[in-house]
This record gives structure tokens, sequence and C-alpha cells, in this order.
């Protein structure tokens, strides 16, 4: 099981899946008429796309009154995933090395987690 910060709530994780096989297998739904730019581009305008709908989601629930839908909103990230995916392949990236990357710039900048002042003044 994954050690969280003590901060952020228990997860239940059914399985690991390595986050490169999720890509591999992600990846045989992409169209393949589809050129390098192109891929890149439905990936980006996706990411923006699912991005919107799981705001729309909070936002109803924030704004509107609506119940938190977690299992719609956790489908939605899973929609933000396929894309990260596609969008990763499009600049011959795999997800490990952009996860890698992440926590890598993450360490720099608040090397003893995160501090709100590294937060506001940040270089």
């Amino acid at each position: 099981m994954v050690q969280l910060p003590h901060k952020v709530p228990s997860i239940t994780l059914k399985s690991m899946m390595k986050v490169n096989d999720y890509q591999k297998k992600a990846l045989r739904t992409l169209n393949p008429s589809l050129s390098k730019s192109e891929i890149l581009i439905n990936g980006v305008m996706g990411l923006c796309g699912e991005s919107g709908e799981a705001i729309d989601i909070v936002k109803k629930h924030l704004a509107q009154g609506h119940k938190l839908d977690r299992e719609n909103l956790a489908k939605e990230l899973g929609d933000v995933a396929w894309y990260l995916a596609e969008t990763a392949y499009a600049l011959d990236y795999d997800l490990e090395s952009i996860f890698q990357m992440n926590l890598d710039k993450l360490a720099k900048r608040y090397p003893h987690g995160f501090e709100k002042e590294k937060s506001i003044d940040r270089d």
C-alpha cells in the first residue's frame, strides 16, 4: 500500500497498476489515423475539456447545492488520465517519466513539504 503524508486521507487501492502499463493499454484506443501533431492537439484539448467537466461537477456541488457526485468525478479523472497518456505519447514521453519530472520539480520547490511562503514567492 502507498504511504501518504499524514494530512492526506487514506486511500484503498484495489490493485497496483503500473502507470506505464495504463498508458500502453489506454493508447490501444488512440485514433490510428492521427499524426503526432494531431494527437498532441487532441490530447491537450481533451485535457481542457475533461478538466472542465470535472470542475462543473464541483461547481454544481459548491454553488448549486448538488450532492458531490464522487463517482462521476472519479470517472472524469479517468478521462483526464487518458488524455494525459495521449499527450505524453505525442511528446514521446511515458507517464512514469512525466510523473517523475513533476515530483522532481515539487521536491525542488518544496524540499520540506508544502510551505505557504514558497507557494506565494515562487521563482
